[in-house]
């Protein structure tokens, strides 16, 4: 059988909206990314308005 490869680390790929992260290699060797997304907007505390 062939040998796997050692696993050769990746940088975080930084965006606007999220991140990637390089997982760890699974048991059979599969290496994922995990996205990390950063908020659009921040919400308000909501206020009820004044009575007339």
């Amino acid at each position: 059988m062939s040998e796997q490869k050692p696993v050769v680390k990746v940088p975080d790929g930084l965006t606007r909206f999220f991140t990637t992260r390089q997982m760890a290699p699974s048991e059979k060797g599969f290496v994922g990314f995990e996205t990390v997304w950063k908020p659009f907007h921040k919400e308000a505390e909501y206020k009820t308005p004044k009575k007339p």
